[in-house]
């Protein structure tokens, strides 16, 4: 058997996402056949997606049935030059941005970045709230970042991620009144010189609104995609339509919609009730024809988990953290869809 006959039995391999087979689509990057090893690269991107892992077993399958085992590499084939990047070794940078304040977005900033590590991703959580920094809190981290003899920076670790944040730099109760220039290059300068390593999602979690750190980020930083959190009220919708056109002018991808605080799940009684309204974040991502990544409960576990430091999306048996791990599968498929597209289309 050769590479021919190989990327024959790979057409009967779909991609779940794009709707035809994976060599009709341009995925397969090359095939080298050694004896009863079929050696393949793939076109993809978004490691331990649900979608990218069903893609790799049905290859593995369909080899199998022809006594063939499957050695997978994957990859994104780019033109840019590697010097260039400003994070050469980061796969994935997905922003996660609101309208407003008070909607839940580092909630769901942390528990999309633990989600992901819980995968078995390499993650880096990069806490960019200038103004307002709480991953450390919501993540019980208590080590400060150390410097190298080069002056870079080397991030804490908790829950399989790599971490920077600004409250790692300023006293616990000190505020950070600074202007636009200031934050410019403080983030330039937390970006690319912190050690982040080979890291398949660096989840940023952004301040709410429309200023200057989210400029800084969209001019300095490529990113994959942005997942917006809203909650389901016409007040939040109304600001995160303001964040959905501000990524729509800076050309960059938006991976779906987030409603936070969907229903409020009563622990007395067991009824839900919809205090913010009903339905909000689903019908305003299907109405800007945008994926709806997932509904999250208001639910008292998801405080204290932020207030305790460890994410609900850790907690096993859970429905609330099955709504969080559904949203985080969810994220990385769109990240995958987002990546591989455009190989489809060359």
């Amino acid at each position: 058997m050769d590479e021919a006959d190989v990327r024959d039995l790979l057409r009967a391999v779909e991609d779940p996402d794009l709707g035809d087979d994976i060599v009709s689509l341009g995925l397969v990057n090359a095939v080298e056949v050694d004896g009863d090893t079929a050696r393949i690269s793939l076109a993809l991107g978004a490691p331990y997606s649900p979608s990218e892992t069903k893609i790799g077993r049905r290859i593995r399958e369909v080899l199998s049935d022809e006594g063939l085992e499957a050695d997978l590499t994957a990859k994104i084939p780019t033109d840019r030059d590697p010097d260039e990047e400003v994070l050469p070794g980061v796969k994935n940078i997905i922003a996660v941005a609101s309208g407003k304040g008070g909607v839940g977005k580092s909630t769901v900033a942390v528990n999309l970045a633990a989600g992901l590590s819980k995968l078995g991703a390499r993650v880096g959580l990069f806490d960019a709230d200038i103004y307002g920094p709480n991953v450390p809190r919501m993540v019980a981290a208590e080590e400060a970042p150390q410097a190298t003899q080069d002056q870079t920076i080397v991030p804490p670790e908790r829950y399989g991620m790599k971490l920077m944040s600004m409250a790692f730099l300023v006293g616990e109760d000190d505020p950070v009144i600074w202007r636009g220039p200031m934050v410019h290059q403080l983030l330039t300068q937390l970006v690319e010189d912190v050690e982040w390593g080979s890291l398949d999602y660096l989840v940023l979690d952004l301040p709410p609104g429309t200023g200057d750190t989210q400029l800084t980020i969209l001019q300095t930083l490529p990113l994959t995609g942005a997942v917006v959190v809203t909650t389901p009220q016409d007040v939040a919708l109304d600001d995160a339509n303001k964040g959905l056109r501000m990524f729509g002018k800076h050309d960059t991808n938006v991976l779906g919609i987030v409603e936070n605080m969907s229903t409020f799940r009563c622990p007395d009684c067991g009824n839900s009730h919809d205090i913010f309204g009903a339905g909000g974040g689903r019908d305003f991502a299907a109405s800007n024809d945008l994926p709806f990544l997932g509904a999250l409960p208001l639910d008292p576990a998801v405080r204290e988990g932020g207030d305790g430091g460890r994410p609900i999306v850790l907690e096993d048996e859970n429905e609330t953290a099955d709504a969080f791990r559904v949203m985080t599968e969810n994220v990385a498929d769109m990240v995958g869809v987002v990546q591989r597209r455009p190989i489809s289309k060359q």
